[in-house]
């Protein structure tokens, strides 16, 4: 079940707005990738949680993600409580990422910030031993935070370029017939269901392409300074 980077999402469908396309580049190129959505998304507008389930294990298909699990905590409740972090530790337990991607806390969206400090107490937490769920205690090494769709003004530490990959997060996102723009679901309209919102995705990985010289990009952001071995561009010249 271990897997190098586990991404998690509030709901069905934040991770593959946020970071679909870096997924697809992981799998893509050997990397072992997870998913965890904490909710199932019971509480939005369009859709029904069952609806979301289907929805979220296509999306997963799309993007060649083999193993997705679904936490069951509650949709507009998330907190970072003592009952949610032991809820969720069993999964950073059981996935025991290198690298871990969570909700920034900056968000228009209260669950996802009560989801990122939900996971990094719990990411914490899980390093452990004390903490009894059975299982070894384990702490990922590294926790990245993506936005959905609301990009705070901080500026992120790393843009990955997703090129080649935006087309299958597109299409992943396409899976959520439910949630996004689709003319023949019959759902009350929502900002997210709106064609601008669609179009809005596109402009936004064009945006962040554009700031390091490629057609689409996505931000990752960090508490601190993020190592590398070498300045960009030396790589391949030591």
């Amino acid at each position: 079940m271990s897997v190098d980077v586990l991404a998690v999402g509030a709901h069905p469908d934040d991770v593959e707005l946020g970071v679909g396309g870096l997924i697809h580049k992981l799998i893509s190129t050997g990397h072992t990738v997870g998913i965890l959505d904490l909710t199932r998304g019971e509480m939005s507008t369009r859709g029904s949680p069952e609806e979301r389930l289907t929805e979220s294990e296509n999306a997963a298909r799309i993007l060649g993600v083999t193993q997705r699990e679904n936490a069951r905590l509650p949709d507009g409740a998330l907190a970072n409580t003592h009952d949610q972090r032991r809820s969720v530790i069993p999964f950073i337990r059981r996935f025991r990422p290198t690298l871990l991607i969570i909700p920034m806390d900056t968000d228009r969206h209260p669950d996802h910030c009560a989801a990122h400090d939900l996971m990094r107490a719990a990411a914490f937490f899980s390093g452990l031993a004390r903490i009894e769920t059975g299982q070894e205690p384990y702490r990922p090494a590294r926790v990245y935070g993506y936005h959905p769709y609301d990009d705070s003004s901080a500026p992120p530490a790393l843009l990955v370029d997703i090129s080649d990959h935006f087309e299958a997060k597109l299409a992943a996102l396409r899976a959520y017939a439910s949630q996004f723009h689709n003319p023949q679901y019959p759902g009350k309209q929502t900002h997210v269901a709106s064609p601008e919102f669609w179009e809005s995705i596109r402009t936004r990985a064009a945006y962040w392409g554009g700031r390091v010289g490629v057609a689409y990009g996505e931000p990752l952001f960090a508490d601190g300074p993020v190592r590398v071995p070498l300045p960009p561009g030396l790589e391949n010249t030591a």
